[in-house]
């Protein structure tokens, strides 16, 4: 049986694979500081105008949010984006 390592390198290229990671990375990050401050989805909603529905669809990674939504739910969670090297 091959591993899901595997069998994405059959599918993706190397740079979608670090898309995906980096996505992935961001929308656990984002999951982890709404859990740590002990907060839910429409408790959100309500400090950063976000619908609940849409905080819903970026948390289970359906869509992607734009940058200024992803700037809003951010926010109350007393997080920011930062641009920072990639470690390789």
């Amino acid at each position: 049986m091959r591993t899901w390592t595997e069998v994405e390198k059959e599918f993706y290229t190397p740079e979608e694979i670090k898309q995906s990671d980096l996505r992935v990375g961001i929308i656990s990050e984002l999951i982890k500081a709404r859990q740590e401050k002990g907060i839910s989805q429409r408790e959100l909603e309500q400090l950063s105008g976000v619908r609940q529905p849409i905080i819903s669809r970026i948390e289970a990674g359906a869509t992607s949010p734009q940058i200024d939504t992803l700037m809003k739910i951010l926010e109350p969670l007393g997080k920011t984006l930062v641009i920072a090297p990639i470690n390789n």
